[in-house]
């Protein structure tokens, strides 16, 4: 390789992918010298074969079951013709009209300098991009992660998608069986059900592992209600292809029975996993951690003291909003030097189904666990909520978990679920007290009237069972006297 020595930027990162673009952006902004490096598509896995593509699905799957909900308000439409070709386009042109946002153009229109090419470590200073090398002050690594395959028994002599190939077909698939079900897995399973597909969903364990049982139960109830198969606690022993062209897999269940299950079209949605291969990490004197992430401080610098990571190749929230969040933290440090740390314990967990489900902070699972009975819930039903009542969406609840009257954590799933977690992360970080939620002034109905409702209900618990209370009494009684 022939090594042209560039003028050296204050920062590249390695990444055009959510978090990196974020630091790139700030960065150059900030007057700092910035080099961009990406080996494939500008935007990386949120734009391309993640959060944008997956969404815009989700929003055509909900349009075709919209009419048969509307019939209970007296709206009754014939059943919906589903048209593949216009479905997909319609994914297509969502991730087109966000692209130049991310593009390689408004970037360099910021000063950054964009490098298409794969990034290797030299040595604790120096990274090679195709034919130059470059010795930057500092170095971002934000190289994201991909699906994880499993070793499954003739997996790899069968076609099958994951979510980086599943957004390019031109067809609904006549039936779709889904290995794994985490977020990916049921999001999908889900939008493909109303689009006509017969689904089948097999998880090892349960669906959504991280979010409580009882949430589980109403998303649960839900996706059968709309004909998704579940087969939780069953192990995948063999997959091939099947004589017609679609696919057969062999499961045994918790009881050891063996059986097929087939299918036109199979995804598997078992996790992701950064691939660091080609970095060269250990050139870098970089570390990884024993499941394959990047190993990182508080602070996200790795084992060399140069170099910082951040977003999906970290073992933090898999999420485009945690990544964007790491990003500011690390802007800061790296341009101001102040010491700043990232705590991803705050971070919104959604999962974008029909009803979404959403927790912040600590699960009421954990916090038994580690409080016993300290732990008291707060729960309001959404059929008791205005604006659910009037729309017709009732299912679900959202409940606060709090430890000797301390929030700790909240979830929902229901109606606008992720969209109630953005004030609890204040409340669980001190940023904001429960009294500064019932003090704002909710518009009437909405749904974020949910917490307003939960805040209150932990304030009256403390009023009845504290010395407040025979306080105003007291003075209640004393206003009696004049």
């Amino acid at each position: 390789m022939t090594q042209q020595r560039e003028t050296d930027p204050d920062i590249l990162v390695v990444g055009a992918g959510a978090a990196g673009l974020s630091v790139a952006a700030a960065a150059a902004m900030l007057e700092a010298r910035v080099t961009l490096v990406e080996r494939g598509a500008m935007g990386g896995d949120c734009l391309n074969t993640g959060c944008v593509p997956s969404k815009a699905l989700i929003a055509a799957a909900h349009h075709a079951v919209a009419g048969r909900k509307a019939a209970a308000a007296g709206i009754i439409h014939e059943p919906p013709h589903i048209d593949a070709g216009r479905v997909f386009g319609h994914v297509r042109e969502a991730i087109s009209s966000i692209a130049p946002h991310d593009s390689r153009e408004r970037f360099e229109a910021l000063g950054v300098q964009v490098i298409m090419g794969e990034a290797r470590f030299l040595d604790h200073r120096r990274i090679a991009v195709a034919d130059r090398c470059l010795r930057p002050r500092r170095i971002v690594l934000a190289v994201g992660a991909r699906p994880v395959v499993p070793p499954i028994p003739g997996l790899a002599e069968t076609p099958y998608h994951t979510n980086e190939t599943i957004f390019g077909l031109d067809r609904i698939p006549d039936s779709l069986i889904v290995i794994g079900a985490g977020p990916i897995g049921v999001e999908l399973a889900q939008a493909f059900a109303r689009l006509g597909s017969r689904v089948v969903v097999l998880e090892q364990a349960e669906m959504l592992p991280g979010f409580d049982p009882d949430l589980r139960d109403v998303l649960r109830t839900q996706l059968v209600c709309e004909g998704v198969e579940l087969r939780e606690s069953v192990q995948v022993k063999r997959v091939r292809p099947g004589e017609d062209g679609g696919v057969v897999i062999t499961i045994r269940d918790r009881d050891g029975r063996e059986q097929q299950v087939r299918g036109s079209d199979l995804l598997v949605a078992t996790g992701r996993r950064p691939d660091l291969a080609a970095l060269d990490l250990p050139a870098g004197g970089i570390a990884t951690t024993d499941a394959g992430f990047i190993a990182v401080d508080e602070g996200l610098r790795t084992t060399n003291r140069r170099v910082f990571a951040l977003g999906d190749c970290i073992a933090a929230p898999q999420f485009t909003h945690a990544a964007g969040y790491a990003a500011g933290v690390l802007v800061r440090r790296l341009l101001t030097g102040w010491p700043v740390k990232a705590d991803f314990r705050w971070i919104p967990r959604v999962v974008y189904t029909d009803p979404p489900v959403a927790a912040i902070g600590m699960s009421e699972t954990a916090a038994r666990a580690e409080y016993g009975e300290r732990v008291r819930l707060f729960r309001e039903d959404f059929a008791d909520l205005d604006r659910a009542v009037c729309d017709g969406r009732t299912t679900g609840f959202a409940k606060l978990i709090t430890v000797a009257g301390r929030p700790v954590g909240m979830a929902a799933v229901g109606p606008w679920a992720g969209e109630l977690m953005a004030d609890w992360g204040e409340v669980l970080s001190g940023r904001r007290s429960l009294a500064d939620l019932t003090a704002r002034i909710w518009p009437y109905p909405s749904y974020g009237e949910m917490n307003r409702k939960l805040a209150t209900a932990v304030l009256r618990r403390r009023l009845e069972a504290g010395a407040l209370r025979r306080v105003l009494r007291g003075w209640w009684r004393l206003r009696r006297l004049f």
